[in-house]
């Protein structure tokens, strides 16, 4: 084990290489778990070539290899590429089995209406979404309740109504967007706080999209 005392600036730079490599591997293996999720099927490694933007199977095969070595991916017994699920969980479908009235009681029949994927219904861009667990009370009358769990969309475009996780004054929150006389505020959703206006700038980090809650 090196002495953090020895460590030279050509260890860091190499360090930076690995981490570099490494975090570009990981975008083409959720590449990957992308089209899994849409066609239910992994790649060829001919379709893989326009997925990666390669122009050889050559060099596909240079990268499968390396999602190998990194635990990435894995191949069964029959050599087929599958996701190592220590770095992916694979979407699973569950019954949907009729409607329920949330009014007033009516009869109610079981019927498979269709299998459901959880991973599928929540999330519609893996690549670019992310879990963050809730605290605070501030979104509450949104019905985001301490201890919940929001899927956060960071590609596209937040709009007015959108409830987003954003940076205010170097501070993070999650509120709705809006506009006040031209300028965007945050606005919670619990009569107890106010709105917040930045001072100096707001970036937003992402949209959300869905909300996770466990009972048991």
């Amino acid at each position: 084990m090196k002495n953090i005392n020895n460590i030279n600036n050509k260890d860091i730079n190499n360090n930076k290489i690995n981490n570099k490599i490494y975090e570009k591997l990981k975008c083409r293996a959720e590449l990957l778990l992308t089209f899994l999720n849409e066609h239910k099927r992994m790649p060829s490694y001919s379709e893989m070539m326009p997925l990666f933007s390669l122009k050889s199977k050559n060099a596909v095969f240079k990268i499968v290899n390396n999602l190998q070595k990194e635990g990435f991916i894995i191949k069964d017994d029959k050599g087929r590429i599958v996701f190592n699920s220590d770095f992916f969980s694979p979407a699973f479908s569950i019954k949907l089995l009729g409607r329920i009235e949330a009014g007033f009681p009516s009869p109610a029949e079981e019927e498979l209406l269709d299998m459901i994927s959880i991973d599928k219904l929540l999330i519609k861009n893996p690549v670019s979404s992310f879990l963050l667990k809730v605290t605070g009370d501030s979104m509450t009358e949104a019905g985001i309740m301490p201890g919940d769990y929001v899927v956060v969309d960071k590609s596209g475009t937040a709009a007015e109504g959108d409830i987003v996780i954003a940076q205010v004054d170097n501070a993070w929150t999650m509120k709705y967007l809006a506009k006040e006389n031209g300028s965007y505020i945050l606005l919670p959703a619990n009569s107890r706080y106010k709105a917040i206006k930045p001072k100096n700038e707001l970036v937003v980090a992402g949209v959300v999209t869905g909300v996770v809650r466990q009972y048991k």
